[in-house]
């Protein structure tokens, strides 16, 4: 894996589906760590999922139904999150939003 560069600019990057009415841009990364910029429509799904990854992700908009190891709580700008490595977790877009992920090695499968 090449990392990203050292600078990065957001106009530079493309957008990925990333489910129904969710797409994504990996902002930068290298093998021990990646950040990866989310916006949902309201009604998008990140549909249930686990990684070997350890994730944390920051609300930066929006309203989200955050699921993790069968506990759900309410998320709106300012707050976040911790999914352990292997946790089931998921979330539900109440109102549109923007979320910033980070995960911890990279997620090769973003690239």
């Amino acid at each position: 894996m090449t990392a990203s560069a050292d600078f990065i600019f957001d106009r530079d990057l493309p957008w990925t589906p990333a489910g129904e009415s969710v797409k994504r841009k990996v902002l930068g990364f290298d093998d021990g760590l990646m950040t990866v910029r989310v916006l949902f429509e309201t009604g998008g799904v990140g549909a249930p999922h686990t990684h070997p990854h350890v994730q944390t992700c920051y609300v930066v908009s929006g309203l989200f139904d955050v699921t993790i190891s069968g506990v759900t709580r309410r998320l709106g700008a300012g707050d976040s999150f911790k999914v352990p490595s292997g946790a089931l977790h998921g979330a539900i877009c109440v109102e549109a939003g923007e979320l910033i992920d980070s995960f911890t090695p990279a997620r090769l499968d973003f690239l």
